[in-house]
């Protein structure tokens, strides 16, 4: 279809334009009212717009007020909360102290005066025990007297004995308000209750000043731009300062803004303590402002200047705003462009250098416009060059569509690489009428690339002397990317070296895919810039046609076209594998030796350990013949003797093998063992050297015990060696009758959430001397003339075999030394790293 219109459509357009001409001619005072109406128009929406700006600025400085008064408010409820806590914290530890008995009323007064003095908030500190009554008190002396109870008196509000109720029921600390009566000031109540866990002590009662809250505690930055006041659950007020109230009837005001007021409740009291701000009255709105009244003001006398303007000025500026901006608009594009231009006529003289030109040759517009060749910017030893080039630019030749190469001297005879493009420049009417070109500084990407090409050889002659095999080659392709010296002697040119070192070393490889045949990617959407950051998969490998240990190194990455590729890195350890058999056998040989090493410190426990059942069949047998002798033994007592010697015959057998697997670092057989049956073995035995020495063996076992996966031979002969050393230190030390005791202890015990057996043997002998505490469990050494030192050193061996500890503390009656006690701890049910050891009380001497 023709995009021509057709004649009916020439002749309508034609008697509209007829009509619309009569109108106007009829009517001339619409053409008047029209051009009238126009700038009235834009006058009235100017004046809206002022408007408009003016309700929104005032909308929105009332949201910028709201926004500040609600978080100044909370900044300072947030000063209020952490200046409790902080005070509830160290009430806290105070209360911990009365809890644990660490602190009399003296002592608490003396921290209380600390504490009231160090905070000027806090007016009393009082001590109520559990019936109601204060134990101790100290107030600070601008407190009213009579307002709480002294010490001694009991609490007689009703309000505070209902807090201190709470309180007891609770066991949390409770805030309360209490209520101002008279001339008092109010108050704020903290009730922290006391208890060891079972049974309630008490409270320690603080109370607070508001007022002295809201003196330090509101910050001044804050109470100086708003009325800050702190409020009861009921809205009184407590303290702060309030704003006057306006006038109920200007609210109904539309341009009157409602008070700027936020209030809170302040943590951790809750509701019974409320901070409220309300900002001061600083704005006198819209209406009122004079800057309204004069802004309005000159809007109308600028909207009368522009009426007036608007009609003289529009159309003798209208040419000259379009020639002024399109001279500029020129001008600053050929003052912004970094390339430099020059323009030639057709005889090679240059009429034309813009800012860029002149700044990268260094030449001056006039040194420039006007000269023909040879140019100052030309070097002299290019003139012939040059001039040859710019004859053939002139011939009107073709120009080399990459352009031209030179080098540009500058003033101060300094050279720099440049590239020109020349082209023809038309005129208006098509004709030419001469020769344009651009110039780029060149210089520094010629050095780029001169630089890149150089670090590219260096890293190049790096790769080819590495003593290792590197190859790179893509996924799924026979395509090698690159292969150094060292692969290139191993395996050549090919890829088959690269996937025979992968597949070899166990790493996964991908088949041969069909992207060279359809030109599709199958790694398309493989996450490129992960998998080069994993980290890389080591192998070591033996290839037989090189005769030579490999150590295979591989990791991804992405090749400079995009391609996900797969580096090897090949080394030759075939030195370093040598070297490891030769240490494997010099291992070996060292294993022997250490070997023949146990084999005497086994003989050593073994002789150490077997003492004692060896002693006691002894003393079975001297007995038994004893009694033979005399006549004396029955045929049951005969067979009971019997049966206990053959047990500590066979006892001497299985402490040899547990001696023996435990010095061959072997783990004990272990088994759920009873607490009672293993003491009850060991305290068996041990009662002979006890009565011996005539030393009285006192036994405490807790009932209910869990059991313990232990090797209970082990663990009996660690009791067995702690209370036979007991009764040689009473003995040793020469105790009266009455004072020559050993006491054996089994209680459990909790440490850090982790249930404990704990065991404990306490002799009343000499002690141990401070010297020898550093080396007690050291091997070989024995402060006795006939020990071989090993048995507290294989003590301490069995206890950490089972994951447990063992401890040795003098005890002390004043400053003399009054006895010794030997502890260890064992976990419950599987074995666990003990960290800690749990707390105990003082322990006074046993005599």
């Amino acid at each position: 279809m023709s995009s021509e219109p057709s004649g009916n459509t020439r002749q309508a357009a034609a008697t509209a334009q007829r009509v619309r001409h009569w109108w106007w001619q009829l009517n001339p005072h619409r053409q008047d009212r029209f051009a009238v109406l126009a700038p009235l128009a834009a006058v009235l929406l100017f004046l809206a717009a002022i408007v408009a700006a003016f309700g929104y600025l005032r909308l929105e400085e009332i949201d910028r007020e709201h926004e500040a008064v609600r978080r100044d408010v909370e900044y300072t409820q947030q000063r209020l909360r952490l200046r409790l806590l902080e005070r509830q914290e160290q009430l806290m530890r105070i209360a911990r102290d009365i809890s644990n008995r660490d602190l009399d009323p003296e002592e608490f007064q003396v921290r209380a005066e600390a504490l009231v003095i160090q905070y000027p908030d806090l007016e009393r500190l009082s001590w109520v025990d559990a019936d109601m009554q204060v134990r101790s008190t100290y107030a600070t002396a601008s407190l009213q007297p009579g307002i709480t109870p002294q010490s001694g008196e009991i609490l007689a509000s009703d309000e505070t004995r209902n807090n201190f109720a709470l309180a007891r029921e609770t066991l949390q600390p409770i805030y309360a308000q209490r209520g101002a009566s008279g001339a008092a000031v109010p108050l704020l109540q903290l009730h922290i209750p006391m208890n060891d866990g079972a049974r309630f002590f008490g409270v320690v009662l603080a109370e607070y000043s508001v007022d002295g809250l809201y003196r330090y505690g509101v910050p001044a930055e804050v109470s100086a731009r708003y009325a800050i006041s702190l409020l009861d659950d009921k809205g009184a007020r407590l303290a702060g300062t309030n704003v006057p109230v306006r006038n109920p009837a200007s609210t109904w005001l539309p341009w009157v803004v409602p008070a700027n007021e936020y209030e809170v409740p302040v943590s951790p009291v809750g509701n019974g303590l409320i901070l409220r701000a309300q900002a001061y009255r600083t704005s006198l709105g819209v209406i009122g402002s004079g800057l309204f009244w004069l802004v309005s003001v000159l809007s109308v006398m600028t909207a009368w200047m522009l009426i007036a303007n608007w009609r003289h000025n529009r159309r003798r500026h209208q040419a000259q705003q379009a020639l002024v901006a399109e001279a500029n608009f020129r001008r600053a594009m050929e003052n912004s462009m970094l390339t430099g231009m020059r323009a030639m006529d057709l005889q090679g003289r240059i009429t034309y250098v813009n800012a860029a030109f002149c700044q990268m040759t260094g030449w001056k517009e006039s040194e420039l416009v006007g000269r023909t060749a040879p140019f100052p910017y030309w070097p002299d030893t290019d003139h012939e060059n040059l001039s040859q080039l710019l004859s053939t630019e002139l011939s009107g030749q073709a120009a080399t569509p990459g352009g031209v190469q030179m080098r540009v001297k500058r003033p101060d005879n300094s050279l720099f690489d440049a590239r020109l493009y020349v082209s023809p420049l038309i005129d208006s009417r098509g004709t030419q009428t001469g020769w344009i070109t651009a110039m780029t500084d060149i210089t520094e990407p010629n050095r780029i690339r001169e630089q890149l090409s150089a670090s590219f050889e260096r890293f190049t002659t790096v790769l080819e002397a590495l003593d290792a095999s590197i190859s790179v080659a893509p996924l799924g392709s026979d395509e090698m990317l690159f292969a150094n010296k060292l692969y290139r002697l191993w395996f050549g040119n090919q890829t088959d070296g690269h996937l025979r070192l992968v597949a070899q070393a166990g790493i996964p490889t991908q088949a041969v895919n069909d992207e060279s045949l359809d030109h599709v990617d199958s790694f398309v959407g493989l996450p490129t810039d992960v998998l080069p950051e994993a980290e890389p998969e080591n192998a070591e490998i033996y290839l037989s046609e090189l005769g030579r240990w490999l150590e295979v190194r591989t990791r991804y990455l992405s090749w400079v076209d995009g391609r996900l590729a797969q580096m090897v890195i090949a080394t030759d350890i075939t030195a370093r594998r040598l070297a490891e058999q030769q240490a494997a056998a010099q291992a070996d040989r060292a294993q022997n030796a250490s070997r023949l090493i146990t084999m005497g410190e086994m003989a050593s426990s073994v002789a150490h350990e077997l003492n004692q059942p060896l002693t006691a069949i002894s003393n079975y047998c001297q007995g038994m013949v004893s009694r033979i002798q005399s006549q004396q033994i029955s045929q049951q007592d005969l067979l009971d003797a019997l049966e206990k010697t053959a047990r500590q015959a066979q006892r001497a057998g299985q402490i040899i093998q547990r001696i023996r697997s435990f010095v061959k670092r072997s783990e004990p057989k272990r088994s759920w063992s009873r607490v009672a049956d293993m003491v009850d073995e060991a305290v068996e035995l041990a009662e002979i050297e006890l009565r011996r020495r005539n030393v009285r063996l006192t036994c405490q076992v807790a009932p209910r015990l869990p059991m313990l996966m232990v090797d209970p031979i082990l663990i009996e002969q660690v009791l067995i060696n702690l209370l036979k050393n007991a009764a040689e230190s009473v003995d040793s030390a020469q105790r009266p009758t009455a004072q020559r005791k050993v006491e054996l202890t089994v209680v459990q015990a909790v440490v850090d959430g982790r249930q404990l057996v704990e065991f404990s043997v306490l002799d009343s002998g000499g002690g141990l001397p401070p010297e020898v505490l550093d080396r007690l469990y050291e091997a070989f050494h024995s402060t006795k003339s006939y020990g071989m030192g090993i048995g507290l050193s294989l003590c301490r061996s069995i206890v950490e075999s089972h994951q447990g500890r063992i401890r040795a503390e003098n005890l002390y009656n004043e400053a003399l030394v009054a006895g010794c006690r030997f502890s260890f701890w064992l976990p419950v049910g599987e074995p666990v790293s003990i960290g800690s050891e749990p707390e105990r009380k003082p322990i006074k001497s046993p005599g």
